[in-house]
């Protein structure tokens, strides 16, 4: 599955290769942003994007952001729920 992630656009790292530091979920990673860049550089600080494999692919804006993030974040307690809904059966099974 594919998966964007927003992140916020907090340092440009790199102007000629159009890289810029991102920040997604408290981890800052460096990202191309040649697919949102439509003026000067500088302009992105603090700019909300969606980020896939390195590439800041859109731009969104923070009312999206903070909603995707949450979802995101439901999505992960979600799953460990199941997991651990699924280990509880296998111990009563006598498998765990």
């Amino acid at each position: 599955m594919c998966l964007g992630i927003p992140g916020r656009i907090v340092a440009v790292t790199d102007e000629h290769r159009m890289m810029a530091l991102a920040e997604v979920s408290g981890v800052r990673r460096e990202v191309n942003v040649a697919c949102i860049l439509d003026g000067a550089i500088e302009d992105l600080l603090g700019e909300w994007a969606l980020i896939h494999v390195g590439f800041a692919m859109a731009r969104i804006d923070p009312d999206e952001a903070a909603k995707t993030l949450q979802a995101l974040q439901d999505l992960g307690e979600a799953q460990e729920a199941a997991e651990a809904m699924a280990e509880g059966a296998k111990a009563l099974e006598g498998q765990g």
